[in-house]
């Protein structure tokens, strides 16, 4: 293949004088080229002309068509030691200036979106997306949560030595060939063919503009949804980390729900954005039966992980009652959830010898009762705390919304347990049974609730953590 061949194929595709290219190639995908990778260069900017320009990336393995550019005497390369270009051309100059002293490596005030901004294209010849840089750009303006800030680096600009960083900067894999038949379909993207090459145009402002668009409807849209691709998988978490945090209430998991093992409730957290958990099973044995030297090492392992342990809880009282309350003394849980039962009084009581807050949940009991039981323990400067459990009042008959909540409960509310059932205590997923947990989780955030809401156990039977996390996401997202 001869240069004449290949500017016939680029007029083809519409460029022209003045035009700017960012291009990303592969010199083997073209087959036999007179000239190699030195005609390719001069096939652009005899398109291109004076006024034209030619950027292509430098950072990372290098190609043979980038190295040849970057080497001719004319280039002009950005200063950036993680996301640097090298450009030929009228506007090189102002494309590449002052690089590294962006605020992120891709985003405003970089040669990448600098090229948008004068109307430029991306150019794949013989590569896919998964090769377009442009797209990095797009996820820093966004500021999408799994990117990172870089390692600090330290390299010469005509300022002198410089160290710096650089926040928003991409990681591992992203299902970015995924995005070309979007692209595609939107009319952004010309295909053609150069020798054996399949070569892609679009212009540069198009694509940022509707996949920013695409990216705030849906921060996740880059990523793919292999459950067994760890990358995207530990991505995924780090958005819906940050959809939790949005919120005034802390969202945390039962033990149970996360996983039988401490290893699996770690991971379990780890790869659904949960950084809270109330432990109330280990191995299958009830948090009040286990020994504290136990207990002290599940909370110590699962705080290394990251997941801070919010209380312990009682599936019932019982002798060992007063001891939990000693074991979140002594590991620094600051709550420890019991059934609202008659020896309620005597748990007070030592919660407060040992500085341990308290919180009462309903078990086989309605709103009137349950009421009564919280007012009389209730005195002048002491809390008297209520885990609200929707799910348990719609098995005592009641509507949890309408009727319980509404009972005088509301005030006593310091944690509401996330899970749904009918009147016939079936579990549901949330939302779908009589406990009206929507309801229930649309009044709170109307009040700025600042308690925990605790995906509970009875979620297993509609799916693992990864489910109900999702599940609960999605209920919020219909408020």
């Amino acid at each position: 293949m001869y240069r004449v061949d290949i500017e016939a194929k680029l007029r083809g595709l519409g460029l022209k004088q003045s035009d700017t290219v960012l291009l990303h190639s592969s010199l083997s995908s073209l087959g036999y080229v007179d000239g190699g990778a030195e005609t390719v260069i001069d096939s652009f900017l005899s398109i291109l002309g004076e006024e034209g320009t030619l950027v292509v990336p430098t950072f990372g393995t290098l190609g043979v068509i980038t190295e040849a550019l970057r080497a001719r005497s004319e280039s002009v390369s950005s200063i950036h030691p993680r996301a640097s270009v090298a450009a030929i051309g009228g506007k090189a100059t102002e494309i590449c200036r002052d690089h590294w002293k962006a605020e992120t490596a891709h985003a405003q005030q970089t040669p990448y979106t600098r090229i948008a901004d004068l109307g430029g294209y991306v150019c794949l010849l013989g590569v896919d997306q998964d090769r377009n840089t442009t797209l990095h750009a797009v996820e820093a303006l966004l500021k999408l949560p799994y990117l990172n800030r870089t390692q600090e680096a330290t390299f010469s600009t005509p300022e002198g030595d410089v160290s710096r960083s650089w926040p928003y900067f991409p990681g591992p894999h992203r299902d970015f060939i995924g995005l070309d038949k979007r692209l595609r379909d939107g009319g952004i993207v010309r295909v053609g063919r150069i020798g054996n090459a399949v070569v892609r145009l679009m212009k540069s402002r198009e694509l940022i503009d509707a996949l920013l668009v695409d990216g705030k409807v849906d921060p996740a849209f880059v990523l793919c949804g292999n459950p067994n691709c760890a990358d995207c998988v530990r991505q995924q978490a780090a958005i819906q980390r940050q959809r939790i945090r949005n919120e005034n209430f802390t969202l945390a998991t039962s033990g149970l729900l996360a996983g039988r093992y401490i290893p699996q409730m770690s991971e379990s957290c780890r790869s659904t954005g949960i950084d809270s958990i109330e432990l109330d099973y280990i191995q299958g044995e009830p948090a009040q039966v286990i020994p504290r030297d136990r207990l002290s090492a599940a909370v110590s392992d699962l705080t290394a992980d990251g997941c801070a342990v919010i209380s312990f809880r009682a599936s019932s009282v019982t002798e060992h009652a007063t001891s939990l309350i000693e074991s979140a003394a002594e590991c620094g849980v600051p709550r420890v959830v019991f059934p609202l039962t008659e020896e309620a009084a005597d748990l007070i009581s030592s919660a407060a010898e040992h500085g341990v807050s308290i919180s009462f949940f309903n078990v086989h009991l309605g709103s009137v009762s349950v009421y009564e039981r919280l007012a009389k323990l209730k005195t002048p400067g002491q809390d008297i705390n209520l885990t609200f459990s929707a799910s348990n009042f719609a098995k005592a008959g009641e509507k949890p919304f309408l009727t319980s909540y509404n009972a005088k409960l509301k005030r006593f509310t310091d944690q509401l347990d996330l899970e749904d059932c009918t009147f016939d205590g079936t579990y549901t997923r949330l939302g779908m049974g009589n406990a009206e947990i929507k309801e229930l989780v649309s009044i709170l955030r109307c009040a700025s609730f600042s308690g925990y809401m605790v995906l509970g156990a009875g979620n297993r039977t509609e799916g693992d953590l990864w489910a109900s996390v999702e599940g609960f996401l999605h209920l919020l997202d219909s408020i």
